[in-house]
Formats: structure tokens, C-alpha cells, sequence
């Protein structure tokens, strides 16, 4: 079998169904497990510098996004190279990897008929642990992806049911983006609530929105977690201006890693709010180097 994953959860997924040797490509966003993608073609490239500054980042991805245009290139040449059998891709979110319009235009230019696309769209915690089965069915490993998926969903329900006896819960924010101010939804509702937590202004269901600063402050948070999408820990401290305009207390988490991929790791992004939101229980469980503090 001949894989190439186009987004760095469907990479993590097809390594934890135990194909990670079987990968013949990935994206430019894939780094885990790092002796997956060590050596592997890269199949995608941005279109924009994503070192740049948050603000600058969103300015550049809307002009692009107006011409009606992907905001990340196929390298055809590579993908013909590679000629995988099957493509995992998703649908979800146009700013976070290629368009499945793209992948399927690349596919047929490049690759046989044959060829199968397997296109994720993670919505909520629910629709993560689909996704894992419906790449372990296109494996033909569907036992292990059921496994797989019963043995992260017991662990993070043994972290509610610790939690959701707890009388004192923070007021959380979580912001996605920094400038403009995104506040998290998707899945991150969920899970802040699982972590014992009271998630404020988007809910179970919303897609993440944009928000202004006076409605941040006026919901009046007793912490924000920091996870902007793609952002190490030092690329959002880089954002310092922006961090400032934040009230409460703010804590970053590494958002490349962490929070964005609905993968696998979802359960230690359970894990670190938990720590976050209650300390004495959980913040020797926090993976080393996931979080830091802003003050």
C-alpha cells in the first residue's frame, strides 16, 4: 500500500494504525512522529511566509482566499513520483491545508483512476474519532481503528469523570487566532468542558468566530489558552503586542502540536487543559514543553 497524507493529523492517524512505513509522502505541516515523515517527499507547499506575524498571516491568506484561490500549492511532480494508492486529504477548513477541489484535480492530472481519496472533515470530538475510523476502514485495518479509537475515548473519559465532580471551574477562553481574535470552536468546546472547565462565548457545535477585544474583556476570563493554529509556543510569544491585549490570566500551548490536530494527541490536548484548569490534579500529566506562561 502506497499512502500519502496531506495534513499532519491524517499522518498521525494512518503512524497509529501502524502504516507510517507505508507512507510514500506527506505535507509541509507534517512532523509527527518525526521517524514517519523523516526522509519523506513533501507534497504541499504554502503560498504565503507563515513565519510572519499573526495580522500578517490572516492579511495575506484573505487576499489569496479573494482571488478564489487555495492557500497551499500540490507539487504534481512530486505526487506523480510518489504514486500513492490512496490520499488522505480533508474538507474541513480551507486555510489549514489543500482543498479537496485541488487534491482531486491533482489526481486526476497525475494518477490513475484508481487512486482513492479519503477525505477527513472534523468538526467536533465526535466527528475526529469517524475520521480515525474511516481511515483505518480505507486501510482495511478496522479492528484496530476501533481499538484505537475505544482506548483514547476511555482515557479522556476518566479525565470527566474526575473533572465533572470539581465545584470550582475557570472561566476559559481559548483563542485559535490572535489578530483578529479568534475564539476556538470545533471540538475545543467539548473538551474544555470535559477538562472541567467553563468555556466562554463560542459552544458545543460553533465553528470558531471572530470576536472583538471589548467582547474578550467583557466576557472576563479567568484564564485564556493561547493555541493559535500552527504556532509553536515562540511563534505566538513573537505576537507580543497582541498577547497584551488579553486580560486575565494567559497561558500559551504549543497550537502546532497541540489543540489543532484532531488526531490521536486529541487526548493529551484533553490532558494539558485539564493541568491547566486544575493543577493539583493534573499538571504533572502535561507533556514537557506544551505550555507556557505569559505574564
Amino acid at each position: 500500500m502506497r499512502i500519502a497524507s496531506l495534513i499532519a493529523s491524517a499522518t498521525e492517524i494512518v503512524a497509529a494504525l501502524g502504516f507510517a512505513d507505508q507512507l510514500v509522502g506527506v505535507s509541509h505541516e507534517c512532523d509527527y512522529p518525526p521517524e514517519a515523515v523523516r526522509g519523506k517527499p513533501i507534497l504541499t507547499s504554502p503560498k504565503m511566509d507563515v513565519k510572519k506575524r499573526s495580522l500578517e498571516i490572516h492579511e495575506d491568506v484573505q487576499k489569496i482566499v479573494s482571488q478564489g484561490l487555495s492557500v497551499y500549492n500540490i507539487d504534481v511532480a512530486a505526487l506523480q513520483k510518489a504514486n500513492p494508492d490512496i490520499i488522505v486529504t480533508q474538507d474541513q477548513c480551507e486555510v489549514c491545508a489543500v482543498t479537496y477541489d485541488d487534491v482531486v484535480k491533482a489526481t486526476q492530472t497525475c494518477l490513475s483512476a484508481n487512486a482513492q481519496i479519503v477525505t477527513l472533515h472534523p468538526d467536533s470530538l465526535d466527528d475526529i474519532f469517524t475520521d480515525i475510523l474511516k481511515v483505518g476502514e480505507a486501510l482495511k485495518v478496522k479492528g484496530k481503528a476501533e481499538k484505537l479509537v475505544k482506548e483514547i475515548r476511555g482515557k479522556m473519559s476518566e479525565i470527566q469523570k474526575q473533572t465533572q465532580k470539581l465545584q470550582k471551574k475557570p472561566r476559559v477562553l481559548c483563542v485559535e487566532w490572535l489578530n483578529p481574535i479568534m475564539i476556538a470552536g470545533n471540538w475545543i468546546p467539548e473538551m474544555v468542558e470535559m477538562a472541567g472547565g467553563i468555556n466562554g462565548i463560542t459552544k458545543k457545535g460553533d465553528h470558531t468566530i471572530v470576536v472583538t477585544p471589548e467582547q474578550v474583556k467583557e466576557y472576563n476570563p479567568d484564564m485564556v489558552v493561547v493555541m493559535p493554529c500552527g504556532f509553536t509556543i515562540q511563534q505566538t510569544l513573537e505576537n507580543k503586542a497582541d498577547l497584551e491585549n488579553l486580560p486575565g490570566k494567559i497561558f500559551i500551548v504549543d497550537g502546532n502540536t497541540y489543540m489543532n490536530r484532531p488526531g490521536p494527541r486529541i487526548l493529551e490536548s484533553l490532558t494539558i487543559l485539564a493541568g491547566l484548569f486544575h493543577p493539583d490534579l493534573f499538571e504533572e500529566k502535561i507533556p514537557s514543553g506544551a505550555v507556557s506562561s505569559f505574564v
